[in-house]
């Protein structure tokens, strides 16, 4: 993996490389993110479970418990939903480039903040294929709660964590579960927009 980290008045953003990883596979990850959780990031990763599961060919509105531990030592049991484009500010989407996408809302760290549903702030990843694999970027952006360029750092050592180990893990994972058919229990969403930036939208979610 090859990664750059940047930050400007929006947030924080990482732009990575990686090789031998397709643009499929990704966007089954995201849709699967049980089965290789703890694997993304072994050191910091607890396991994640579902308490809004993923629709196989929709995952969005599926919200994910997703206890970690990162480098300022400061455990968060956050609770993360994947949204919708359209709820999302325009100027937050326009950090959109590339053709795979997929945003995560921060939503808090108890049941009360997931019922709540008000977002803390955004990551947006998105990636799509390159000679060698996949280019991608990352975005930590703040929205109720502001975060700090040092708040930034500490996100960024963690993403560009779990973004490297892509290339370690998830080839192999992805092919293992080819041979599990059940959308019920192997979802997957084709997570390609069409357009760019506020104006992008998903081609095949509706």
């Amino acid at each position: 993996m090859n990664y750059t980290v940047s930050h400007d008045a929006l947030g924080t953003h990482i732009d990575w490389t990686l090789e031998s990883v397709t643009a499929r596979m990704i966007d089954w990850f995201w849709n699967n993110m049980e089965k290789g959780f703890i694997l993304w990031h072994p050191e910091q990763h607890e396991s994640l479970e579902w308490p809004v599961p993923v629709r196989h060919g929709n995952p969005l509105g599926a919200i994910h418990n997703a206890p970690q531990t990162w480098n300022d030592g400061r455990r968060q049991n956050i609770y993360i939903r994947f949204e919708k484009l359209e709820d999302v500010a325009p100027e937050i989407r326009d950090v959109i480039c590339y053709e795979h996408v997929i945003v995560a809302a921060g939503l808090g760290f108890d049941l009360e903040a997931m019922e709540k549903g008000d977002p803390m702030g955004y990551r947006i990843h998105q990636w799509q294929a390159s000679d060698a694999g996949v280019i991608g970027k990352s975005s930590g952006i703040g929205t109720r709660r502001k975060e700090t360029v040092e708040d930034g750092k500490i996100w960024a050592a963690h993403a560009a964590q779990e973004v490297g180990n892509w290339e370690v893990f998830l080839p192999q994972l992805y092919g293992l579960y080819r041979v599990v058919t059940d959308p019920r229990r192997n979802p997957f969403t084709d997570l390609s927009v069409d357009g760019r930036g506020r104006h992008a939208g998903y081609r095949h979610i509706r």
